[in-house]
C-alpha cells in the first residue's frame, strides 16, 4: 500500500518573524493573515506519525495553534537559534509520553545543541527529570538515507555562513531551508522531486539566503513541478510576490498543508536504495 504523507507549514517567516518588533512597514502591519509569519517550522504526517521539523521560539504558539498534542519524531535541520531554540518546550512531550522523542540531526548539530541545551543531556533520573528528552539519531556522512521512525529519509548538506544545514526529501517531497552555498551534488539528491519547500528570504540574495529570482531558477534546475517558498521576511508581500512568481511557485503561508508521496517506490534510481552507503 502507497503511504500517505502532508506537510503543515507551522511558520513560514524569517528569523525575526512578522510582524517584525516595532516595524511599521505595509507587511508587518498588513491584516492578511498570510502576511503573518511564524519563524520556519513544519508538521509532518507520514501514516499517522507527526515529526516535527525545526523548533523555533513559535513553537509552543504553533502547538497551541494547531492542537499539537503528540510527537512521533523530530527533524532538525540546523542549530540556528530561529530552528531550535523551542527545543525546552518538548518537555511536556516528554513529561506526557514517557519517553524521549526520537530526533534526525547531524554531527555538527548535535555539537551545538548539546552545548546550549547542556542540561537536557545530562543523566538524570528519568522518573523525576521536567527537562526535554531526545533520543538523538545522528546523520552519517553528508549525503545518504536513513531509517527513522520506519521511514525512509534522504539527507543532504549545504552551507549558510559556516553553518551546517541539511535538506531532507521524502518520497516526492523535499524540504531545503536555509540555503545558500550547495554542491552541484544536491541536484542529484533532488532529482525526480515533485514537492520541493525551499527559502527564498527577499527578492535580493544576501549572504545567507537565496533572493526570489535564484530560488526560481533553483527550482527550474530540480524540475519540481510544484515549489513553495518558505522563511519569507517582512520585505515580501504575500499576493505582490505571488503576483510576480512563476505559476509553479507560490509562496507558502502559516496553516497551509500540502500532501506528497513519501512512497520511496516511486524513485526507481539506486540513489534512492536505503542500502546506500553514505558519503
Amino acid at each position: 500500500m502507497t503511504a500517505s504523507g502532508s506537510l503543515l507549514f507551522l511558520g513560514t517567516g524569517a528569523s525575526m518573524g512578522i510582524p517584525v518588533i516595532g516595524c511599521t512597514c505595509s507587511v508587518c502591519t498588513s491584516e492578511s493573515p498570510c502576511n503573518q509569519r511564524f519563524r520556519p517550522s513544519g508538521l509532518l504526517t507520514i501514516n499517522q506519525k507527526k515529526i516535527l521539523i525545526d523548533c523555533g521560539p513559535d513553537f509552543r504558539n504553533q502547538a497551541l495553534k494547531h492542537s499539537i498534542n503528540h510527537l512521533d519524531g523530530i527533524i532538525l535541520t540546523h542549530a540556528h537559534h530561529d530552528h531550535v531554540a523551542g527545543i525546552d518546550e518538548l518537555r511536556v512531550f516528554y513529561m506526557r509520553q514517557k519517553q524521549p522523542i526520537p530526533c534526525l540531526l547531524s554531527h555538527e548539530t548535535t555539537t551545538d545543541l548539546r552545548t546550549r541545551f547542556h542540561y537536557i543531556f545530562k543523566d538524570l533520573n528519568p522518573a523525576n527529570t521536567v527537562t526535554s528528552r531526545l533520543d538523538l539519531q545522528i546523520l552519517e556522512g553528508h549525503r545518504g538515507t536513513t531509517q527513522f521512525l520506519g521511514f525512509p529519509i534522504k539527507y543532504f548538506s549545504y552551507e549558510q555562513a559556516g553553518m551546517h544545514v541539511n535538506g531532507f526529501r521524502i518520497g516526492n517531497f523535499a524540504y531545503v531551508s536555509d540555503i545558500r552555498k550547495y554542491p552541484n551534488t544536491i541536484f542529484e539528491d533532488l532529482q525526480g522531486v515533485d514537492i520541493l519547500v525551499l527559502s527564498a528570504l527577499r527578492f535580493e540574495p544576501t549572504p545567507f539566503h537565496l533572493g526570489i529570482d535564484e530560488a526560481i531558477a533553483f527550482a527550474n534546475k530540480v524540475g519540481c513541478q510544484h515549489t513553495w517558498l518558505t522563511h519569507i521576511a517582512h520585505e515580501l508581500d504575500h499576493e505582490k510576490t505571488n503576483e510576480y512568481l512563476p505559476p509553479n511557485v507560490r509562496m507558502a503561508y502559516d496553516g497551509l498543508e500540502i500532501s506528497f508521496l513519501p512512497d520511496f517506490l516511486l524513485d526507481k534510481d539506486s540513489s534512492n536504495d536505503p542500502k546506500r552507503q553514505t558519503r
